[in-house]
């Protein structure tokens, strides 16, 4: 199985670990419920690097993602995301996910258990001018969750403008 780069830690913590899509992921620590209560009063942490990323670039990523995805990419700005899904020619659903718009390119995140069908799916619907990468194994998430997301993370950065800007 596929250990992310946060393993060790996990298994220091004394995490229950399973198999999630090839990969060894942490289920729970202290208890479900215990764990649930916490993340719906206060905050918690998810690992989810075990998740797909695919960089899309060039002058016809925006075009091709309109096609190829169901939502309105043109008007995502730059820091701005928005989740969509992967369509089939006949409207059926391939795989959903979220997608970034960075500063020159886009970053969308799948599924674990799709990347290699996803990415296949897409690289075999490139034209011109759109260049599609896997940084799959690049890549770590961390997923901040919880009414006090917000406090974490202004004790993690000086940048208190973007981080106000969360939802």
């Amino acid at each position: 199985m596929i250990r992310t780069a946060l393993y060790n830690k996990h298994v220091a913590l004394s995490a229950r670990m399973t198999d999630f899509a090839g990969f060894e992921m942490p289920v729970q620590y202290t208890g479900i419920v215990k764990e649930h209560l916490a993340v719906r009063d206060s905050v918690g942490l998810f690992d989810l690097s075990h998740m797909g990323e695919f960089q899309i670039s060039g002058s016809g990523a925006e075009s091709f993602l309109q096609r190829m995805t169901s939502n309105n990419v043109s008007v995502l700005e730059e820091g701005q995301a928005q989740y969509t899904t992967l369509c089939y020619e006949n409207g059926g659903i391939v795989d959903d996910g979220v997608l970034y718009k960075l500063e020159s390119s886009y970053l969308l995140v799948i599924n674990a258990s799709n990347i290699e069908k996803d990415f296949n799916w897409l690289k075999h619907h490139l034209v011109e001018n759109v260049e599609l990468n896997n940084l799959s194994n690049d890549y770590s998430l961390i997923a901040i969750q919880g009414p006090k997301a917000r406090e974490v993370l202004l004790a993690l950065t000086d940048d208190r403008q973007t981080v106000e800007h969360l939802p």
